[in-house]
């Protein structure tokens, strides 16, 4: 049985933390300063959808799709999105706060993040081919056995990578940013 869709709509100011989203194909929806915290998002379609200063802290996204979503100016702690569908997975983050997220296992080659906050974000065992960290703070996230190349983080900063255990082939660097890719090995640049 096909979930219902509901199309070009636009969700203002929404709290879902009581009553929960229905379960739905949402196709070029708005979702604007709605709170989604804690909520359950399971089993939930978001095709070409943005959603805009939104909440979506310690969300469930268990069996979710997000194909071609944008989120901007959004707080997304502690989101597993290891859990959502991967089948046609696509999402860019602009200007959002994504602390204790998690991308472990997951296909996100080309992703966006442009301007985000992303401290202790898990991508142990990504694909994250051709993503783009433009500006992107990445304190204590954690790079393990994580497939790089061709990724760009000419502007991102407070990273730790370890070349000997990702790939990182034909990514970008700074000059500024590349101890980024040395404190593995404990030597001292002066």
């Amino acid at each position: 049985m096909n979930p219902p869709l509901t199309d070009n709509q636009n969700f203002n100011s929404k709290d879902y933390t009581n009553n929960p989203l229905p379960k739905a194909e949402y196709m070029e929806c708005t979702f604007t300063n709605c709170n989604f915290e804690n909520s359950d998002l399971s089993n939930i379609n978001f095709l070409e959808c943005d959603f805009v200063d939104c909440n979506f802290s310690n969300v469930n996204v268990m069996h979710t799709t997000f194909n071609a979503v944008n989120f901007k100016d959004c707080k997304i702690l502690g989101v597993l999105f290891y859990n959502c569908n991967a089948f046609l997975l696509s999402f860019k983050f602009q200007n959002c706060i994504l602390n204790l997220s998690s991308f472990y296992q997951l296909k996100i080659n080309h992703t966006q993040f442009s301007n985000c906050i992303m401290h202790q974000v898990d991508f142990t065992e990504t694909e994250a081919k051709h993503v783009d960290f433009k500006d992107c703070d990445l304190s204590n996230s954690t790079f393990d056995r994580t497939n790089l190349e061709h990724t760009d983080f000419t502007s991102a900063f407070n990273f730790n990578i370890n070349p000997s255990i990702n790939q990182i082939k034909n990514a970008s660097f700074s000059k500024e940013n590349i101890l980024g890719l040395l404190e593995a090995f404990k030597i001292k640049i002066k």
